[in-house]
């Protein structure tokens, strides 16, 4: 039976310790009767340190991966209360201005659309057909915020009185001047006609249900500039 000379290169797939104690079974089972062969290599205290040392690795390892597992199954936080990301949300009314918003006149239209003026604009009124530039927040009564053109950082482009919004938001604009700041209270009959489905932080809003919209009219393309050309 060939000798291997300290655990040679043959089989160097096989870890060094495993080769050895290969190696030594085989020559016992060589010489039956016989006195025990000693062994032809036996395990440095080098190769035990590297055992240990893949081991240590391997262990490593696996608490990683099981810590990254339970990462990925954690709900987001983000998407707390079922509406937009709690700490992401932005606001046209924040927490000092609906403290005060009790102080404010309501205005009850004949529609039965609601609103106060958190700020009262300057200029003319948006006339039927004209394009308006707004930007709003929108909310079930509790006020889970289920739609914002802040969130999304772009102003909203209205055609006034064309049908292109819900009739209470419609309503609610033409009586504004630019530079207003107007929280609506929009009835069920003058809200979405169609259940609003939920989404990925969005709360679902039911059929004809009330709605609360924060609405900044920022600007009137066109008709502003008219009227800034014959101030002049």
């Amino acid at each position: 039976f060939p000798r291997w000379n300290n655990c040679s290169a043959q089989h160097s797939h096989t870890p060094r310790t495993m080769q050895c104690t290969m190696r030594n079974s085989m020559l016992n089972a060589q010489t039956p009767g016989q006195a025990r062969r000693p062994a032809v290599c036996r395990s440095s205290a080098r190769d035990v340190s590297q055992t240990a040392q893949v081991s240590n690795r391997r262990t490593v390892f696996a608490q990683l991966a099981a810590v990254a597992a339970l990462v990925s199954l954690q709900p987001s936080a983000a998407l707390a209360a079922g509406g937009l990301p709690v700490e992401e949300v932005k606001v046209l009314c924040d927490a000092a201005c609906v403290s005060s918003l009790e102080s404010i006149e309501m205005v009850t239209l004949p529609s039965g659309l609601q609103y106060r003026d958190l700020t009262v604009g300057k200029g003319p009124l948006p006339p039927k057909g004209y394009q308006v530039i707004v930007d709003y927040v929108a909310m079930t009564p509790n006020g889970r915020v289920f739609e914002s053109s802040i969130q999304l950082g772009t102003p909203y482009t209205i055609r006034v009185g064309s049908g292109q919004v819900i009739p209470g938001l419609d309503e609610g604009i033409r009586t504004m001047r630019p530079g207003g700041l107007r929280r609506l209270y929009v009835p069920g009959p003058l809200s979405f006609p169609k259940i609003l489905k939920a989404a990925a932080g969005r709360p679902s809003v039911p059929a004809a249900s009330p709605t609360v919209w924060d609405v900044a009219l920022r600007y009137i393309p066109g008709l502003e500039d008219d009227e800034d050309i014959l101030s002049l």
